[in-house]
């Protein structure tokens, strides 16, 4: 496929989308970004000076990235070429790449700008190394994924990374605005006005990208046309998004973001919270075991033995979501997670188990004391397998007190450290005669 050149600013049909035709043409028109392209940033004042930085712009759908690189090329006045990494490949690069070296002979520069840039495995991205750092191309890259994961390292040694965010309420306004008044690329000529409820509408059902909220508006005011209505209202702009979901995607930063928030909430005991951010994910099409897969995890991390119940609940919850499917399956989920975040919390098996685990791999090279060893054959018996062991059953409140678990080099370490909550604080008082060989007493759950 050969690669979209152009420069300068391109025509555009009077028949284009709405969002195509209001694409902002010079950094003033660029609405929001203001630390990415505002004044001190670093793209503005290399521009200020004539100069362009290999750069990545990292952001979701419809924050700009397109469209800022088509500004700042043209702003250092370069020839712009735009590579596809979905639809391109090694020779396509190659050919870029012969053209700018044949153009930067004839003292014009190339600003090469591929989007969707994850979606270049190592060997494509490694073509365009040496022209990047040799200066034959000024590379803009374009990804919705974290390019620490998805760009090499060597090409991001060489490129700075400009983070784009979504669009406030507010940015999303100024475009609407901006369409709705601009009477040669945008809707002026309909003389449409929007009402608060419209507005509010579009800025929400948006989700922070500036293409659909164009796009939507341009919807909403045929409906509203349609209608005979110079304003458009917030039914119209329902039936313009369409039951437009959010953005979202399994394998993304935005996935792993949202699972944090979630279980960070659940860990600070906040159920409505935790509500909110199942819905999010919930609703836009997460995988539900992949939620319920985090509970378990987590019932057992950071519930633990404050509440032992909470593992009982988490993995019931997973049998239950894997046997009646969704959406009925968020019952179970809503109702699992409100257990988790009220109750009470306790991180003492994990820890303890990081402490033991530091000890196993320092002493690994430790036997297993004779006491503890199975004597399976006489042959065992008579080099000392199972000498000196005391069986529990055997001994008062079977505890055999004098029996040692532990090789003797390890000393008596304390890997458990046990909370002062729920279930955990009434075992404490068993678990400390047992430590320190005293009569022992149930406590007060096993006495029942």
């Amino acid at each position: 496929m050969q690669p979209k050149l152009s420069f300068g600013v391109e025509p555009i049909p009077p028949d284009a989308p709405l969002a195509a035709r209001m694409r902002p043409q010079t950094l003033d028109e660029f609405i929001g970004q203001e630390e990415a392209v505002g004044p001190g940033s670093m793209l503005r004042g290399s521009l200020d000076r004539g100069r362009l930085p290999s750069f990545i712009l990292w952001g979701p759908p419809g924050c700009g990235k397109t469209t800022l690189a088509r500004i700042v090329a043209r702003g250092v006045e370069a020839e712009f070429v735009s590579v596809s990494a979905v639809s391109s490949g090694v020779a396509d690069l190659r050919r870029v790449v012969a053209e700018a070296q044949a153009r930067r002979a004839s003292g014009r520069r190339t600003v090469l700008f591929i989007d969707e840039i994850h979606r270049f495995n190592k060997a494509q991205q490694d073509v365009i190394l040496p022209y990047v750092e040799d200066g034959t191309v000024t590379l803009i890259g374009a990804t919705t994924e974290n390019p620490s994961f998805e760009v090499i390292a060597p090409l991001l040694s060489r490129a700075r990374v400009v983070r784009l965010k979504q669009l406030g309420p507010a940015e999303l306004s100024g475009l609407v605005d901006r369409a709705l008044a601009d009477r040669e690329r945008g809707l002026g000529t309909r003389e449409l006005a929007i009402d608060d409820g419209g507005r509010t509408a579009l800025a929400e059902g948006a989700n922070g990208d500036g293409r659909a909220a164009l796009t939507a508006l341009e919807i909403a005011a045929d409906v509203a046309e349609a209608g005979g209505r110079p304003t458009i209202t917030a039914q119209d702009v329902a039936q313009a998004l369409q039951d437009r979901r959010p953005y979202y995607d399994r394998q993304s930063d935005y996935h792993y973001d949202t699972i944090s928030a979630f279980i960070k909430t659940i860990r600070g005991s906040d159920p409505d919270a935790a509500l909110y951010w199942l819905a999010r994910m919930i609703e836009a099409g997460e995988d539900p075991l992949f939620i319920v897969r985090r509970m378990v995890i987590l019932a057992s991390e950071d519930v633990g033995l404050a509440d032992p119940q909470a593992l009982m609940v988490a993995t019931a919850c997973q049998q239950a979501v894997h046997f009646i499917g969704m959406p009925e399956g968020f019952y179970a989920m809503a109702e699992c997670a409100l257990y988790l975040a009220l109750a009470p919390k306790s991180n003492s098996a994990g820890s303890g188990y990081a402490r033991a685990m530091t000890d196993a791999a320092r002493t690994a090279h430790l036997p297993v004391p004779m006491q503890l060893r199975n004597a399976v054959t006489g042959l065992m018996r008579q080099f000392g397998y199972g000498q000196g062991y005391r069986s529990a059953h055997e001994e008062r409140g079977h505890v055999a007190r004098e029996m040692r678990y532990l090789p003797e080099e390890l000393g008596s370490p304390q890997y458990y450290v046990p909370g002062e909550l729920g279930f955990e604080a009434r075992a404490v008082a068993r678990w400390s005669e047992l430590r320190a060989g005293e009569p022992t007493t149930l406590p007060e759950r096993e006495a029942k």
